[in-house]
């Protein structure tokens, strides 16, 4: 291990057999073949990707067997940042992508804390698509119109979503835990014309009714013409103005053949949020074509998934990763569900799923990843794992201490891929790549079709391998076609622009403190906007944690920088396990664990015990 911890060897490497069988490798020959080229890695596959990014998205098109009219013009006006287009004349329809029939094995399963529920056939999503598309449209829907959801990850929110899509509405989601404010500050926005919510849902073993939320978010959304209540906890609408039972919408559905709605590539199919730590949260809209190309892209190539496979990730309605969990049937795959707690009934909950639903892509947060490493759990003791072949993590930086214990206490032959992206772009700027190593601490690589670098203040390019002095900020110098089609109500785009594109003019600045490693990976040290600056020198946050987790008496923590006397001082919150508390001896560990762990600037000025820290909705 002493080798592994100081990165002289990779801690996992794909077998030559598994490159060759490999997605990506299949792609990449046919780069070679088609446009005359020699690729035989990673980092030549991924130049080719951002220099001709034309070829390279007609690619992933013809790959994945996109189901439409591609039309003749791949991108226009490549060098504008916001501005290009991809695909100007394309027509396609998301659902229909989704619900292709070339999938092998059931198309949902589902688990509500540990409890499960029966299959859901792809026939039978087709169905219950259908007959939901058809509720919609004697509603009135059309094309353009906002379809709201206050739900569970649950079947019902996916066929909800797909209907939506199919005739063209708009979708947004949010998850039952959100406040009455949360969801108005959101869908308040939008004017969403039908809401799809469930009457109540469970957490932690307690069951959880929404009935008097309903009421309340009803009433505070003046567009609502219809809402259509899942009976999640068996209550229903009970005498809900505008509301129908959704069993019962279903159940008396025509059943009339789906059809799809062809529409422009950057055609709006989610509205999502940013976190709305500082006012009201952004309206991100972003396109089917975009959506629906870029997780082909990442769910095929980077992650290998192959029809039948199954692919879960521990999402709520209310984070990106939930559509980008969906998109995972366009590629053929059955999808996991789970909602609840990950810790109900205990700690073992998510990898019993993985071993009754024969889990292959297991995705989490890395908060969860430490968590069970702190309660004790070694996985690869208690379960059986053999399905499993690759776990993604996101949400906050993996540190290198949780890559350990992967390998070390779950399963040493598996693909441990941290990825990077945000709600901004649905999807990833830096992410894993099966012809690649996983190195202890690292994203394995730089997204394909995404020229990511990392900048100095000035806008200079930072080389690979120059350790601390190689920090800066992540960018990505050309377009893409996931980039939003703008934010609601931003008719100049004003607000679209300052939010990506004041920093350096025609470069998408993405707001993470970054570096790229001698190995090409990245590693990402937090948020730009979470670095601090004491005595006038940038540190990012994710740099404190990684010292301060490894102790086992703190759950949690939190740094920020606080101006004080003319600079800026490091304050460190942290959450005592139980049966623990911060006194002297406690600080002086804390302190000598960041001084020795990273450098004596990272020492915080002032350690103070609290009992918990705030936390956006998807636990970050």
């Amino acid at each position: 291990m002493a080798d592994r911890q100081s990165n002289r060897t990779p801690l996992w490497e794909p077998s030559l057999a598994s490159i060759a069988a490999s997605n990506m490798s299949a792609f990449m020959a046919l780069a070679n073949e088609r446009h005359g080229l020699a690729l035989s890695a990673y980092e030549e596959l991924h130049t080719w990707s951002v220099a001709c990014p034309a070829l390279f998205w007609d690619m992933v098109w013809d790959y994945a067997g996109v189901i439409g009219e591609k039309g003749a013009t791949v991108l226009v006006d490549e060098t504008l940042m916001p501005g290009a287009s991809f695909f100007p004349d394309a027509r396609l329809n998301f659902a229909e992508n989704l619900l292709r029939d070339d999938g092998a094995g059931p198309a949902l399963l589902f688990c509500n804390e540990g409890v499960a529920s029966p299959p859901v056939s792809r026939a039978e999503l087709r169905r219950d698509v259908a007959r939901f598309a058809a509720v919609l449209k004697g509603w009135g829907l059309e094309k353009g119109d906002r379809i709201a959801a206050f739900m569970p990850n649950c079947p019902q929110t996916i066929v909800a979503m797909l209907a939506a899509a199919s005739i063209g509405a708009t979708f947004s989601s949010c998850s039952p835990d959100f406040g009455v404010k949360g969801v108005l500050d959101r869908f308040g926005q939008i004017a969403p014309k039908v809401l799809i919510a469930c009457d109540g849902y469970r957490y932690a073993g307690k069951t959880l009714p929404a009935h008097d939320k309903l009421g309340e978010i009803m009433a505070g959304l003046p567009s609502l013409e219809h809402a259509a209540i899942v009976p999640f906890i068996g209550e229903g609408p009970k005498g809900l103005a505008k509301a129908h039972d959704w069993t019962e919408l279903l159940d008396h559905a025509p059943d009339t053949p789906l059809t799809f709605a062809r529409l422009p590539f950057a055609h709006p199919l989610y509205i999502m949020y940013s976190s709305g730590t500082t006012g009201i949260p952004k309206c991100i809209v972003h396109s089917a074509g975009g959506t629906l190309l870029q997780h082909l892209k990442e769910h095929k190539l980077h992650c290998d998934i192959k029809p039948g496979e199954t692919l879960f990730y521990f999402t709520t309605c209310g984070w990106m990763m939930w559509n980008w969990l969906v998109s995972g049937l366009a590629a053929g795959a059955t999808l996991a569900l789970y909602d609840g707690s990950p810790f109900a009934p205990d700690e073992r909950v998510l990898f019993d799923y993985i071993d009754a639903a024969k889990i292959n892509v297991f995705g989490t947060s890395a908060k969860f990843i430490d968590a069970v490493k702190k309660s004790g759990l070694r996985p690869r003791e208690t379960h059986d794992l053999s399905s499993l072949r690759m776990i993604l993590s996101t949400g906050s930086p993996l540190v290198p201490e949780s890559f350990d214990f992967v390998y070390r206490d779950v399963k040493e032959d598996v693909a441990l891929c941290s990825i990077s992206g945000g709600t901004d772009i649905v999807s990833c700027f830096v992410l894993g790549a099966p012809l690649l190593p996983v190195w202890r601490g690292e994203i394995q690589a730089k997204g394909l079709g995404m020229a990511v670098e990392v900048w100095d203040e000035e806008g200079a390019v930072l080389p690979a391998g120059l350790g601390e002095a190689g920090k800066g900020e992540l960018v990505c110098v050309t377009p893409f076609p996931a980039m939003p089609v703008g934010f609601w109500n931003d008719a100049n785009g004003a607000k679209y622009n300052a939010a990506y594109f004041e920093r350096f003019p025609g470069v998408w600045c993405h707001g993470d403190f970054a570096e790229i490693t001698a190995h090409g990976g990245i590693i990402i040290h937090g948020r730009s906007d979470a670095t601090l600056n004491p005595g006038g020198v940038r540190i990012g946050t994710a740099e404190i944690y990684a010292q301060v987790e490894q102790l086992p008496d703190i759950r949690e923590a939190l740094a920020i920088g606080q101006d004080w006397q003319g600079d800026v001082r490091v304050v460190l919150f942290v959450v005592m396990k139980p049966g623990s508390a911060l006194d002297e001896e406690m600080e002086r560990r804390i302190r000598m664990k960041i001084r020795t762990g990273a450098s004596p600037r990272h020492v915080p000025a002032k350690i103070v015990a609290v009992s918990d820290i705030p936390r956006t909705r998807s636990g970050k």
